[in-house]
């Protein structure tokens, strides 16, 4: 399976990203919420961010190849949208406003040609049946 690749990338990203949650924790000493400090706060938002989008690309990515897509479109959809969140995560760890909005568009239009792609390959002589 090739999301499984894409499933495997998610996974090391959040990972990493938790894992600098952690970091910046223990060198403020904080146990709970940020403690004021911005490092953390954003570190935080970076993870928080990438929870709210990954697991939903991942979902699609699966779903796509189930559903017998060509593996071109999974290459490309998985690609981009990976490509666009190091992107987003840059601009925000970075403070550049531009960088954040284009990788959160091309998070958005990676998201959107997985819809799309779901949606062609989807087998609607099974979902329109009443059996």
């Amino acid at each position: 399976m090739v999301s499984a690749l894409y499933v495997v990338f998610g996974a090391l990203l959040v990972m990493k990203l938790a894992l600098n949650v952690v970091r910046f924790r223990r060198q403020y000493r904080v146990a709970h919420g940020d403690g004021g400090f911005y490092d953390l706060q954003m570190a935080i938002r970076i993870h928080g961010n990438a929870i709210e989008t990954v697991p939903l690309a991942l979902l699609l990515l699966v779903v796509m190849e189930m559903n017998g897509a060509d593996i071109w479109m999974l290459h490309l959809t998985g690609l981009l949208f990976f490509i666009a969140r190091l992107i987003h995560i840059h601009g925000l760890r970075h403070s550049q406003m531009r960088l954040r909005r284009y990788g959160m568009m091309l998070t958005l239009f990676s998201l959107c040609g997985m819809v799309v792609f779901n949606l062609i390959y989807l087998p609607w002589e099974l979902v329109l049946t009443l059996h």
